[in-house]
């Protein structure tokens, strides 16, 4: 779904968690054959399709007004060039796609390498495009710790998109 060109997507985890309570509802109204439980029961579900759908389209729209001054700030780097002493800054890494996961969540990490190593890149919201393992991207984000307190640097992605033959 599409919102003021923010593209709106709701997880798989907050769709089967609609399913199953919209499940519950009519077991139990078909059960008791008391119709009040809709009273509470419809305005419940469309919350749960309402509010995960808000949220995405907020940190959507976030993340698409960062995009530009990220594009004019960031610092082409390499996998391997990225360390604890540049938390903070923002870079701009081109690689392939080795490994995608928690997509499912609206949460995709991936592991992205290029020719000097590999490095972990998490984004907080769901992608722009839909990046595949084995896909050539450009990342723009900023370098954050793996875990508040102590891990290895890794990438918060802000923007990722597929590079185009000619643009490698």
């Amino acid at each position: 779904m599409e919102i003021k060109n923010v593209n709106v997507r709701i997880s798989a985890v907050s769709l089967a968690v609609f399913a199953f309570f919209t499940i519950l509802v009519v077991f139990a109204v078909a059960l008791t054959g008391d119709l009040s439980i809709l009273i509470w029961g419809i305005p419940t579900l469309v919350l749960l399709i309402i509010i995960p759908g808000m949220l995405n389209y907020m940190s959507q729209s976030q993340y698409a007004g960062l995009v530009p001054v990220y594009e004019k700030e960031a610092k082409d780097v390499r996998a391997r060039a990225i360390t604890m002493a540049m938390i903070g800054k923002p870079v701009r890494l081109r690689g392939t796609v080795k490994t995608v996961k928690f997509r499912y969540l609206n949460r995709p990490h991936y592991i992205v390498e290029d020719t000097s190593g590999e490095m972990t890149v998490k984004m907080f919201t769901t992608p722009q495009e839909d990046v595949q393992e084995g896909d050539r991207v450009e990342i723009l984000g900023l370098v954050i710790k793996r875990y508040v307190v102590s891990g290895d640097a890794v990438v918060n992605c802000v923007s990722i998109r597929r590079i185009k033959k000619e643009e490698q």
